[in-house]
């Protein structure tokens, strides 16, 4: 067990909550949101590839649902810095018993929560305050010619995002509907 923070276990296999926990005093606090010797064995051998982040200005709007194909299949940790959002996991995995099946937790500056969210994921987030700032650990660089998309109001999924949707890229607004010809990933 870890002094700077906990992994929780979530319903769908692999995802994981983790719970920081700072270390303050009168001026502020210190805190871990990384340590590779106590992921590394969720990070399947491979370490951080690319760390990026993102400013959302409105409350309410999408962002997602993003993954990668393999080769290039990524590993997130992802953690709000500023705000609060509603962020989502959803299982791609083909031949997984939560095929299909999401996961959120809400992740703020306030209550030092990430998420992990495995290789087989798409992940999308909803900002629940104005000025959400997020920050994402990749174990694999970005490559276009593997990106994937999921419609974040795709009626099958069923996602129930807590504020109305009032705002997505086009990107994201444009990616189709999941039909029964999608299968998941094979990892």
């Amino acid at each position: 067990m870890s002094l700077r923070f906990d992994l929780l276990d979530t319903p769908l296999q692999g995802l994981k909550l983790i719970q920081r926990h700072p270390i303050g005093d009168q001026r502020g606090y210190l805190e871990r949101i990384f340590c590779g010797e106590e992921l590394q064995p969720l990070l399947l051998g491979r370490g951080i590839a690319q760390i990026n982040r993102t400013l959302t200005a409105k409350s309410g709007a999408v962002r997602g649902l993003h993954f990668q194909y393999p080769p290039h299949a990524e590993t997130k940790i992802v953690s709000c810095l500023r705000g609060e959002v509603f962020d989502v996991a959803v299982d791609l995995r083909s031949g997984s018993p939560t095929f299909l099946q999401w996961h959120a937790e809400i992740l703020s500056a306030v209550n030092h929560r990430t998420l992990l969210i495995p290789e087989g994921f798409a992940h999308g987030f909803q900002t629940l305050t104005e000025d959400c700032e997020m920050l994402y650990l990749h174990t694999a660089p970005y490559h276009p010619e593997a990106e994937g998309g999921l419609n974040a109001l795709d009626s099958r999924l069923d996602i129930r995002w807590p504020e109305t949707v009032i705002e997505r890229s086009p990107r994201d607004a444009a990616h189709p509907l999941l039909t029964n010809e999608f299968t998941g990933i094979v990892l």
